[in-house]
């Protein structure tokens, strides 16, 4: 994954690298032409899809930074004859990254890091450490809440925000449109107020508590009763993760619940922008600014 300190990290440790963009996908890809990768003498930075056709990428990059006269744009169709049977054709572009291209690519990832959607965890106890690693590995920003000082004080996962507070609820308020909310902790009282609190957000893409038939049963009649909201029920997922699997084992449920949040948060995003270079693509007549030429 793209993070904002590793780009820096690796732009300023190479002296001289290649900036390799997917210019056109048609048929069966790895990648479409979002996706882009840094190679160097010695390193990599990020992905085109892996494979064989990586492989051919990073070869042909290196023999441009030994200066060698090799083109600038490579079609490579995806057939048997390269161990890579997507079925599909492939356009790359080749640029030797310069003080423009590098400060168009870090602004780029910064612009995406931060257009990234919320992910909120309510609770950091194990089912929430697990569900925080899991989704560390994924382009979200992932917040842990908790009440307790010394459970996120025990918390080593990489790459995600923590945030005590005595008013998780107050947390969902602020969220931004579009942020998922997932409640785990360790009151079911304080679960059930923090469900109350996202259900009632609108702009919530997934709002989901874990917890079994009578946990979903006591929170839908306390809706009922105490809130006088009980159309808020239908949009909650309780279990989190799904029914399919009888495992309680933390990260089993993690692994699940991450998929099923990803789902729901990627399918209310826009379609990401096209690769991050310092210009955009611009159609013309069939020549040799085509990708496919």
């Amino acid at each position: 994954m793209t993070d904002r300190a590793d780009i820096r990290q690796f732009l300023s440790g190479e002296a001289a690298c290649i900036l390799v963009e997917v210019s056109g996908a048609a048929g069966s890809t790895p990648r479409d032409t979002d996706a882009w990768m840094l190679i160097s003498e010695e390193r990599t930075f990020a992905t085109i899809g892996g494979g064989q056709l990586e492989y051919m990428a990073i070869d042909h990059a290196r023999q441009l930074l030994k200066g060698a006269a090799a083109d600038d744009r490579l079609t490579i169709p995806l057939g048997p004859e390269i161990g890579q049977c997507c079925g599909g054709r492939v356009a790359l572009a080749f640029k030797a990254v310069d003080p423009e291209t590098m400060a168009a690519l870090i602004e780029r990832s910064d612009t995406e890091i931060a257009s990234r959607p919320h992910v909120y965890v309510f609770g950091a106890g194990h089912v929430g450490d697990a569900l925080a690693m899991a989704l560390s590995l994924v382009p979200v920003r992932t917040v842990l809440v908790d009440t307790r000082a010394h459970e996120l004080s025990a918390v080593c996962v990489p790459g995600i925000e923590t945030c005590l507070t005595a008013m998780p609820e107050a947390v969902v308020r602020v969220a931004p449109p579009g942020s998922a909310f997932v409640i785990l902790t360790h009151d079911h009282a304080l679960d059930f107020l923090i469900a109350a609190e996202a259900l009632g957000r609108e702009d919530a893409c997934y709002v989901g508590m874990i917890g079994s038939k009578t946990k979903r049963a006591t929170f839908r009649n306390w809706l009922w009763r105490d809130v006088e909201r009980p159309e808020l029920f239908d949009r909650l997922i309780c279990p989190i993760g799904g029914t399919a699997v009888k495992d309680k084992r933390p990260a089993v449920i993690a692994a699940l619940a991450a998929a099923e949040i990803m789902t729901a948060v990627l399918t209310q995003q826009p379609k990401r922008a096209a690769a991050p270079n310092v210009r955009k693509p611009v159609k013309r007549k069939a020549d040799s600014a085509s990708p496919w030429r």
